[in-house]
């Protein structure tokens, strides 16, 4: 349901410098956060398909619940104290990426594709080590411009793994406890990490639990010290960039969200999924062995996908040619 009302909401002073128009919308779940909606052209908060993360998103039950109540209860919060800083952690193709395209396109009408979504990718915006000082100018600019424009802005970094920690340091200033850089509030922000460094720290403890007879679906962030034992891959990954970073130090992280190792029914989902990309009729024995062909470890029990549903569209296709 929606209600249109004619009240004038009280605009930030960085609204009040563009053509206000004086419609003010209240979202289910959103009523908040609407006020930018026509001002932007863009916000529509639409939270309530959030809940589509436990249809298109296969395996991945921890992500689904933390993630839902980290967005919805911050996107509903009228007066946040910091910005939702959310780090995502797996292996390849779990689904990192796409769990960041949801939370976009369930929060701007234009999705990832929207001006007010910001991505950043190590090795392609960051690729030479000499280069810091200008980065770091950049990126603290980038940052700020975007948010000074637009409170409700999200930034996206993926491959943090590879990121040089002084870039990190960067963004710490954003991330603070009402965090307020030279006179614009940062606490609307959302800033989404994404990491595959820690990735196989995670798939050997979800391997564990398999080796003691726990079923994946049963394990939760509560469950026999399973966040302690990520948390213990995340922080002494000494490949990450996190490890320097005083991010970390400062706990300024909301949420370290695990991203499980996929099994062969999950991929054979993916499959299916891709079938109807595709256009391709829906073919159950044909995911299957597609699924079946991509490589799992350990080598002798093929528990655990070696890549997610990363490149399954490319498996697929073979067979169907």
């Amino acid at each position: 349901m929606i209600v249109v009302s004619k009240k004038i909401p009280k605009l930030p002073p960085q609204i009040k410098k563009s053509p206000p128009i004086y419609i003010y919308i209240y979202y289910n779940f959103c009523c908040c956060c609407c006020y930018y909606t026509f001002w932007a052209g863009d916000l529509q908060c639409n939270l309530a398909t959030l809940e589509d993360l436990k249809d298109s998103l296969f395996g991945q039950h921890i992500v689904s619940d933390v993630v839902l109540k980290a967005v919805t209860s911050f996107m509903n919060d009228s007066n946040p104290n910091k910005p939702l800083v959310l780090s995502f952690h797996g292996t390849t193709g779990v689904g990192k990426n796409h769990v960041a395209k949801i939370i976009a396109r369930n929060i701007y009408e234009n999705g990832i594709e929207s001006h007010h979504v910001h991505t950043y990718i190590s090795e392609h915006n960051f690729p030479h080590k000499e280069k810091s000082d200008l980065y770091k100018a950049q990126l603290k600019q980038g940052i700020y411009k975007s948010v000074s424009s637009f409170p409700r802005s999200m930034f996206i970094f993926d491959e943090m793994d590879k990121m040089q920690s002084q870039l990190i340091d960067v963004i710490k200033p954003f991330l603070n406890y009402n965090a307020n850089v030279d006179g614009v509030s940062f606490r609307n922000a959302i800033f989404i990490f994404l990491s595959n460094a820690s990735g196989n720290g995670i798939a050997e403890v979800a391997l564990d639990f398999w080796r003691e007879g726990i079923c994946r679906e049963e394990l939760w962030m509560n469950r026999k010290e399973l966040e302690t034992k990520i948390f213990r891959n995340i922080f002494n990954d000494k490949n990450s960039g996190f490890l320097h970073s005083s991010i970390i130090d400062h706990h300024l992280i909301d949420h370290h969200v695990p991203f499980l190792p996929l099994m062969l029914k999950h991929v054979r989902q993916c499959v299916m999924a891709e079938m109807g990309h595709l256009n391709i009729k829906p073919n159950y024995d044909l995911a299957d062995k597609v699924a079946r062909d991509m490589p799992f470890f350990p080598e002798k029990e093929r528990i655990f996908s070696a890549k997610g549903c990363k490149s399954v569209r490319q498996k697929l296709v073979l067979y169907v040619n």
